[in-house]
């Protein structure tokens, strides 16, 4: 069984904490990206909005590279951050997030790399390579 059926059939069965998504992100609520990177887990983090252009945008070049080559899901726990929920939560306050469209690598207790709503492809392909 590969990782996204899994990933899919234990959402499904209630079996996984937090909720997964049709993309392959996590949803975030309290705790995950700490228990993930505590794990020794590369995480990377989709701070968005549904109803956000930039995000949406952001979204379809993630969900791209990610379709385009497996190294991704191989290398990282990929999880989304409601802006709307949690953004002035700990979560987002602690890492100094500006805003929704903010994308974050994160290893141990390091960025790797973060992108404030830019959208080029190159970018964040860039960005998700550091987490390799």
């Amino acid at each position: 069984m590969n990782r996204r059926t899994f990933v899919a059939t234990a959402a499904a069965m209630g079996i996984l904490p937090a909720a997964a998504s049709a993309a392959g992100f996590i949803t975030y609520k309290p705790g995950v990206i700490q228990a993930a990177l505590d794990e020794g887990k590369t995480v990377f983090v989709d701070y968005s909005a549904t109803w956000c252009g930039t995000c949406k945008r952001q979204a379809r070049v993630i969900d791209g590279l990610r379709a385009a080559s497996g190294k991704y899901d191989a290398a990282m726990t990929f999880v989304k951050v409601d802006w709307d929920d949690y953004g002035t939560h700990e979560v987002s306050t602690s890492r100094q997030i500006p805003r929704r469209s903010t994308l974050l690598v994160l290893r141990g207790d390091k960025e790797l790399g973060r992108i404030v709503a830019g959208t080029s492809e190159s970018d964040i392909k860039a960005l998700m390579d550091k987490g390799l």
